[in-house]
């Protein structure tokens, strides 16, 4: 909660994607509760009653009496278990806090971003008119696409793991099974399936179950495997898979592979092969030596099989747009429909692993990609580093929902020292002393007192006040604009 509020820095918030302020003079507002759904459904934050913010974005606190707290508090915690309120409460007695700023009430409410598996998170007993998320500043009404994918991503077996009845296995492509076998067999040779035929080789990787009338159907994560394109469309209408090359800024792409074409099977095995072998052949891959032979298989070359697999792995077909992978001369972007289901920043951490098409990852990984669930951002990440590249940019679109994935090839500015430098330290320093030279003994002092004398900004001078205190220099009593400074 430290990261999103600390009232040491009450003067220097303003709203934003985390926090947001609402004046509740007259009570709780009622659109507190539109923002605990959107900030549930998004990336959690914190909601603050008592504060207004200003024209000028400052916040400034609106009189609540602290002979309010308990009616308040009682009046917020009786709707929040209130199912015909909230269907979910997120929240225990340690989410909610209050503190006295400039002689005001203020009530501090941390959301915690929703699971999956409780997403969506929507008010007033209305699944549809009651779900919001958040984006910038704002919270918004989701559609009712946006709801539904949420309901999607609750279940543990992932929506490609069903069985679709209704077609035979005349759908798959068996030049594609074929090649996806010999993957197989050459990454793990002699292993116990090998010698199975097709359906029962298909049936142990989850590409196919037998129906009620004791024959095979192809699962969703077969069909999008190894189907051809029109039975991947008839089930989901809204696939989309599409390759675009910009290698020569006088020419619109340089190369274009779309699922549509009607030139190849148009499905996700075939996909992933073709655009790898498309990505390493025009990124500039780190030239390695081991033992005087050239090494082709670098930690870039395993990073973009990773991000590739995940791109596909995580997809929600039923979402409009499709997969787009866009290359120019120094850049490679992978789009997926769908949002991040275990959030930006676990996804950064690493760790766990939260595959939309569960079936999918299986089959990636029997043939060695993807293998290690849960580490291909973070590996990512560190490869992108050891190459001086500039980091990643991972970015979540909404209407639709969509994860973008930029991949720079070009070096990163170098980092200033992560040390002060000498000039600025000294100037630093300086501006200390002066600071105490100027304070009396046992005299209090206000930040706006000092401005003119150390000839900088107040919000400056507040800093270097705050930077003595921390150092053991200086004492504080009060918050915000009524906070004193004296030496100790």
């Amino acid at each position: 909660m430290e990261e999103l509020f600390d009232l040491k820095n009450f003067d220097l918030y303003k709203e934003d994607n985390r926090r947001e302020v609402k004046k509740a003079k007259n009570g709780l507002p009622l659109s507190l509760w539109e923002t605990y759904s959107a900030m549930a459904n998004t990336y959690g934050g914190v909601i603050i009653l008592g504060i207004k913010e200003q024209a000028n974005r400052n916040w400034k606190t609106t009189g609540l009496k602290v002979s309010d707290r308990e009616k308040l508090l009682d009046d917020f915690w009786n709707q929040m278990h209130n199912l015909q309120k909230v269907n979910v409460n997120l929240l225990d007695e340690n989410d909610v806090k209050t503190y006295v700023v400039n002689e005001d009430l203020i009530i501090l409410i941390y959301v915690p971003m929703a699971k999956r598996e409780q997403k969506p998170v929507y008010i007033n007993n209305d699944l549809f008119n009651g779900t919001f998320k958040r984006t910038h500043t704002g919270d918004y009404h989701c559609t009712k696409e946006q709801v539904k994918e949420m309901l999607r991503d609750q279940v543990e077996e992932t929506m490609d793991m069903a069985m679709v009845e209704e077609m035979d296995l005349s759908v798959l492509n068996l030049e594609t099974i074929h090649s996806y076998r010999n993957r197989h067999r050459v990454f793990r040779m002699g292993h116990p399936w090998e010698n199975l035929d097709d359906e029962n080789y298909l049936l142990k990787i989850g590409a196919v179950k037998k129906g009620k009338d004791r024959q095979f159907h192809p699962t969703v994560a077969g069909l999008l495997m190894f189907g051809e394109e029109y039975a991947i469309v008839d089930y989901y209408p809204e696939y989309f898979l599409d390759y675009r090359e910009m290698l020569d800024p006088m020419i619109r792409w340089t190369d274009r592979l779309q699922s549509t074409s009607g030139e190849w099977t148009g499905n996700l095995f075939d996909f992933y092969f073709r655009v790898y072998n498309k990505i390493i052949r025009n990124v500039k891959m780190p030239f390695q030596m081991i033992g005087g032979n050239r090494i082709d298989d670098t930690p870039v070359h395993r990073a973009l099989r990773e991000v590739l697999a995940n791109c596909l792995v995580n997809a929600d077909f039923y979402i409009p747009r499709g997969i787009v992978i866009k290359q120019d001369m120094n850049c490679l972007t992978i789009e997926n429909p769908g949002t991040i289901r275990v959030g930006k920043k676990q996804m950064k951490r690493g760790g766990k692993s939260d595959p939309r098409n569960k079936g999918l990852m299986k089959m990636f990984n029997l043939i060695g990609i993807g293998e290690r669930a849960g580490s291909g951002v973070p590996e990512l990440l560190s490869v992108w580093e050891n190459e001086g590249w500039e980091e990643p940019l991972i970015e979540e679109e909404n209407l639709p929902s969509r994860t973008i994935l930029t991949l720079s090839f070009e070096k990163k500015m170098p980092k200033k020292s992560a040390e002060m430098p000498k000039k600025s330290a000294e100037k630093t320093k300086k501006k200390y002393e002066k600071i105490l030279t100027l304070m009396e003994p046992k005299e209090w002092y206000k930040a706006s007192e000092l401005i003119k004398d150390l000839d900088i900004k107040e919000r400056r001078t507040r800093e270097l006040l705050n930077e003595l205190v921390e150092k053991g220099m200086l004492e504080e009593k009060g918050v915000t604009k009524g906070k004193r400074y004296r030496k100790k």
